[in-house]
Formats: structure tokens, sequence, C-alpha cells
């Protein structure tokens, strides 16, 4: 059996997950990144996306909204402005907002308002991904 690595993903608010893991997927500001027991250290900056891991033959999906991600060899530790597991993802509230950022896009008046509005339909788009995979 390969070697794992633990896996930490902290937001401002708690501790979401701390296990060791096979492999950790994460969505990088550069591309995502893969990282297995004993990779070389590095920080990168986190986008909105899906980060997944893997425990033997189990895929699991988190939905993260941007942050860092610290790889050393023997543990990645995620520092995430907010995070949910696939499950803990509400579909029909993700879906309203999903609908809200998109009439705000429309509605946009000025660049911040479009900038934001596009922030919060990524970080929808983001939740129903992650959340169909469950």
């Amino acid at each position: 059996m390969a070697e794992q690595i633990q896996l930490e993903i902290v937001t401002p608010e708690k501790k979401v997950l701390s296990e060791p893991v096979d492999i950790v997927v994460a969505p990088g500001e550069e591309g995502e990144f893969g990282v297995l027991h004993n990779h070389t250290p590095f920080l990168a900056k986190l986008k909105v996306g899906e980060l997944r891991f893997r425990i033997g033959g189990t895929v699991r999906y988190i939905a993260i909204m941007g942050g860092y991600a610290e790889v050393l060899p023997n543990k990645v530790t995620v520092l995430a402005t907010a995070a949910e597991e696939a499950t803990d993802i509400d579909v029909i509230r993700a879906k309203a907002a999903r609908e809200r950022a998109e009439r705000r896009l429309k509605e946009a008046r000025d660049r911040l308002e479009f900038a934001r509005a596009e922030a919060a339909l990524q970080r929808a788009i983001a939740r129903l991904k992650v959340a169909e995979k469950h």
C-alpha cells in the first residue's frame, strides 16, 4: 500500500477536515495540481473550485472558495475562505444562488457589481459541481 499524506482543510470558522489520504487534487490559481506522499514543498494560491481526495477506492469532493495550500512532504494544509463537503451542500440553496448571480450579472451597472456577481456565480457553480458528485 502506498504511503498516505495528512490533509487538513481549515476555514476561519472551523476545521473542515483532518484525515490521512492517498492523493489530493486542488484547484490552484495557476492550474489544478496533485499531491502524493513525499511531495516537494510549495505554497499555492487556490481559486474557487473543486478539491478532491482519495482514500483507498473512495473519492471525496469539497467545494473550495479560494485560499492557500501549503504542501509539505507529509502534509497538505488548505487555508480556505470557505469549504463545504459534497454531503453538506444544500443543492436548492446553491441553485437559487446561481440564479441570483446570473440575474445580477445581467443587471450590473459597473465593473465592481459585475465582478461581485461573477464571483458569486463561480462559487455557486463550484458548489453545484461538487454536490452532483455525491
